[in-house]
């Protein structure tokens, strides 16, 4: 095929692409050509297929981008892989257009490995396109998309950890990552070492600000702006008056050196002593972090609940009960 007859039919699909993003609902940013190209690289169409031959295969972010360009001669710089996650992705999902790692629904949103998949009522509604069967087929997707979304939803939820609070409230989070671990941190580590502790702030993948109590926060003098990297988890001992900040560790994120000043600036104008701790699942996920850990700050391994590891050792030298002399 001459190269002039390929473009062709490569702006072809692109703006067909783009009639059906804008048909169905989606805002301008969300049916612009990023999100055309990437509906087309989830649909593994190629410029010479037609639309009944759009398939459904499991793709993440930079296999989209890998796809574009080889098959449409389009050539993303890697940073806009957020912008294809943030713009377009994130929208098709929501909408219940896509399916968030339908191979895995353990796996955490913010997992390198994340890959989605078309809703099959939403493929067949794509195989439909430019046929007599289209406007039929559109207008009884459309009528039927919020129970499909809400099917979706219901799976979604499903899968989410539930979290009991100190207070009895209960939040869910999303499923895998650090969050079983931030489910064990609240519900065995806060009774044994901060009991009658009020949790203000837990994170999650999919929500940083899952659970939030900002007006509690500025009575402590603490004011999170919002473009900002919290603990995974907030608590105050309100007896003590201590913050204790918490992160969760499954993979990165301990509380080293730098992360000790980022925190302790974070909440410099706190009228609470602020106490650090690093929780990890067990010895083995903290032996590669040993050497990270920063000095004056505590380590919790929820394998063993009821002991803490303090690196901060001058405060804490001495003999215990057992080996006192009589």
């Amino acid at each position: 095929m001459k190269h002039k007859d390929l473009t062709a039919k490569c702006v072809k699909k692109l703006r067909e692409a783009m009639e059906i993003l804008h048909t169905l609902g989606f805002g301008p940013k969300q049916s612009n050509e990023v999100a055309g190209y990437t509906l087309l690289a989830l649909l593994d169409l190629r410029p010479t297929q037609t639309w009944k031959e759009v398939a459904a295969p499991l793709r993440g972010i930079t296999p989209i981008i890998k796809f574009v360009s080889k098959a449409y001669g389009v050539h993303y710089a890697p940073n806009t892989r957020e912008t294809i996650r943030d713009e377009a992705v994130k929208y098709f999902v929501e909408a219940g257009m896509l399916i968030r790692n339908p191979d895995d629904l353990s796996r955490p949103t913010n997992s390198g490995n994340t890959v989605y998949r078309v809703e099959q009522n939403a493929l067949k509604l794509f195989r439909s396109f430019g046929s007599r069967e289209w406007a039929s087929k559109l207008k009884f997707y459309l009528a039927s998309h919020e129970h499909i979304r809400c099917e979706l939803e219901r799976g979604r939820n499903l899968a989410r950890i539930p979290v009991r609070l100190l207070s009895g409230k209960t939040v869910k989070l999303s499923p895998g990552g650090q969050n079983p671990l931030i489910k064990t941190v609240i519900e065995e580590f806060c009774p044994r070492f901060v009991p009658g502790g009020i949790v203000i702030y837990i994170g999650d993948a999919e929500d940083k600000f899952l659970h939030l109590d900002t007006d509690y926060l500025n009575n402590l003098g603490v004011v999170v702006p919002a473009p900002t990297k919290m603990p995974d988890i907030v608590i105050h001992d309100a007896r003590r008056n201590w913050l204790v900040l918490i992160e969760a560790v499954t993979s990165a994120g301990p509380v080293d050196g730098k992360r000790r000043r980022e925190l302790k600036k974070l909440f410099s104008g706190c009228k609470s002593g602020l106490v650090f701790v690093t929780a990890f699942l067990n010895r083995e996920s903290m032996r590669s972090f040993l050497t990270q850990i920063s000095w004056e700050t505590e380590v919790w391994v929820a394998e063993d609940l009821d002991h803490l590891i303090h690196f901060n050792g001058e405060r804490f030298l001495g003999p215990y009960p057992d080996v006192l002399p009589l």
